[in-house]
């Protein structure tokens, strides 16, 4: 919590209250996410802990090593796009310098026309994961999971040959405002989604949706890459994007407001700027 460049990593106590726990670490990072003695220290003492009491929440996890996304990982939102489910996960990746708070503004990029909403179950590792052919092995490697607003600009995914352009903006990766912890979450195939536009339902999904749950997942991504503590894996979103939508689209434009809520994961408000 804290305004941006002075954040100090918390924790929720019994009581809901955020109690500071900088004594433990300078941030809620891989390697505090890899270290089990230090978070049962900070599970164990956190009452004690001084409270925080700024107002800003920023990103639940320090910049990742890398943020991974997937495509089209609804059975609703290929139907909704005319396509058959993919026979493996489409991956691509998106640079940490995009993750804001759970509050913070989204900010258009020049020119925008076509900038889209996707409210994302976010999975962040917690123990390092390379070559694991066992999906249950691979969801071991969890550290907790986050809800996530993976910010497209359609027009720029349309202009190159790769996503990077219309995935790779600042503001585009609203994280928060919890991260929760791979224990309190026993199924994460069993989440609701809902996204809301000035009020207006745009997404109402469920991850038992998900064509590649997120053991499989995990599962596949280790045999392209190693996964890190603390990396950052956008699971896909469901139907409802403003891009299949009847013309009009109602793409985002400055002044709207964008909730969404992830099934235990908490509730995110940002406010798009131009």
């Amino acid at each position: 919590m804290g305004e941006p460049g002075a954040e100090r990593p918390g924790v929720l106590d019994a009581a809901g209250l955020v109690r500071d726990v900088s004594g433990f670490a300078h941030d809620i990072d891989g390697d505090l996410l890899a270290d089990p003695e230090r978070l049962a220290a900070i599970d164990a003492g956190r009452e004690a802990l001084p409270e925080l009491s700024a107002t800003r929440f920023g990103p639940p996890i320090a910049p990742p090593g890398k943020v991974v996304g997937i495509g089209l990982n609804y059975r609703c939102h290929a139907a909704a796009a005319g396509a058959e489910p993919p026979a493996e996960p489409i991956v691509f990746l998106k640079p940490s310098s995009g993750i804001t708070g759970p509050n913070d503004e989204i900010v258009l990029p020049p020119g925008s026309a076509h900038t889209d909403w996707e409210v994302e179950l976010g999975v962040v590792i917690g123990t390092r994961l390379r070559s694991c052919p066992d999906p249950a092995e691979a969801l071991r490697s969890v550290a907790g999971y986050v809800a996530a607003n993976d910010v497209t600009e359609r027009a720029h995914l349309r202009s190159g040959p790769t996503w990077v352009r219309g995935k790779c903006h600042d503001t585009f990766s609203p994280l928060g405002p919890w991260l929760v912890t791979a224990d309190e979450i026993p199924d994460p195939q069993a989440l609701s989604l809902d996204l809301r536009v000035n009020g207006t339902d745009r997404q109402r999904g469920s991850t038992a949706d998900m064509v590649f749950g997120v053991a499989e997942l995990l599962s596949h991504l280790s045999g392209l890459m190693t996964l890190h503590p603390g990396d950052l894996v956008l699971t896909g979103t469901p139907a409802g994007v403003a891009a299949l939508h009847p013309e009009p689209r109602p793409y985002l434009r400055p002044s709207d407001v964008v909730d969404i809520e992830v099934q235990h994961l908490g509730r995110q408000r940002t406010t798009v700027r131009g």
